[in-house]
């Protein structure tokens, strides 16, 4: 048996699960302020832990100190500074415990549970608010020396560009839902002082829309929609073609707005890819989305526990 605690910036879960993944109990519960979620998360840990429980994994937005275990003030958890989170479940429950920042564990998901299974080479990309990656190189999780591999977004395609990750023309800055928000304001601004009105934009307000609606216009035909998503999978391709040529995975998976937006997407990123990557390399990779979508937290933070006894009975 195996616990998992996933930590949100809205809601946190501790589970309960066996070793394929399934989910036997679960406890759920909003994320307040750090004193408060901790003591909820330590009560539903208490009340679901068995001495058949082996070892317990945590999946947590970063930055993290995950070699020694430790919260370091993550965006999305204001006042969680410092959390030596692991000692304190080590200490309190007595098994092997370790923390993974949640693109990390959402490759530990879907490579041990998911569309992953079975890949030595796997790159696991969220593309939400954000855009981060998770490695799965030569059979092993990769997080690097002070695991921060996988930071993508920070990588900067263009010297001009929406912001993402605090830098201007960042692959976050144009592959992530703020980023593509960002790009949709910008050209609606263009085409509003053209004498166009975008379809999803209200008012003649460039800010006024969501990202769903401007997918939904650019479905419809929309021109403005249609070149923001254009220009989001050309830099999607971009980035892709330089992880690909850098690391020669089998397969790389994409979730969130990607997965519902693949149809505007995925094409224009394939076609830069079959430009830009290695012929050889090329015919090595598939491109595709995760397929634990709606259980992916619980399953994230089981597969961390996973791992981590797995781990500790080759050590």
């Amino acid at each position: 048996m195996l616990m998992g605690i996933d930590i949100g910036g809205t809601k946190c879960a501790v589970v309960v699960g066996d070793e394929n993944g399934r989910v036997l109990k679960k406890e759920r519960f909003a994320t307040t302020t750090c004193k408060e979620t901790l003591e909820n998360i330590f009560a539903a840990a208490e009340k679901l832990f068995s001495p058949e429980v082996s070892a317990i994994g945590i999946s947590c937005g970063g930055p993290l100190d995950e070699k020694e275990g430790v919260i370091l003030s993550p965006p999305n958890l204001p006042g969680w500074d410092n959390i030596p989170i692991v000692s304190m479940l080590k200490e309190r429950f007595g098994v092997p415990c370790a923390i993974c920042n949640d693109a990390n564990a959402g490759a530990l998901a879907e490579w041990q549970f998911g569309a992953g299974k079975g890949c030595e080479n796997l790159v696991f990309m969220t593309f939400g608010t954000g855009l981060g990656a998770g490695l799965i190189l030569n059979g092993a999780l990769y997080s690097g020396s002070c695991g921060m591999a996988g930071e993508v977004g920070h990588m900067r395609l263009s010297d001009f560009g929406p912001s993402g990750y605090g830098k201007c023309g960042s692959f976050e800055g144009f592959c992530s839902g703020s980023g593509l928000y960002e790009l949709g304001r910008g050209k609606a601004r263009e085409y509003l002082q053209r004498g166009e009105k975008p379809t999803f934009i209200k008012d003649k307000d460039p800010s006024a829309f969501t990202v769903a609606e401007m997918a939904a216009a650019a479905r419809t035909g929309d021109s403005c929609a249609k070149e923001v998503f254009d220009i989001c999978a050309e830099k999607l391709g971009q980035g892709l073609s330089i992880l690909c040529d850098l690391l020669n995975p089998e397969k790389i998976l994409i979730g969130s707005v990607f997965e519902r937006c693949r149809d505007l997407l995925e094409e224009g990123a394939l076609r830069v890819m079959r430009r830009e990557v290695h012929p050889f390399t090329m015919a090595h990779v598939t491109l595709d989305v995760p397929a634990l979508t709606e259980s992916i937290g619980d399953m994230a933070a089981l597969a961390v526990a996973m791992y981590t006894l797995e781990r500790t009975k080759k050590q």
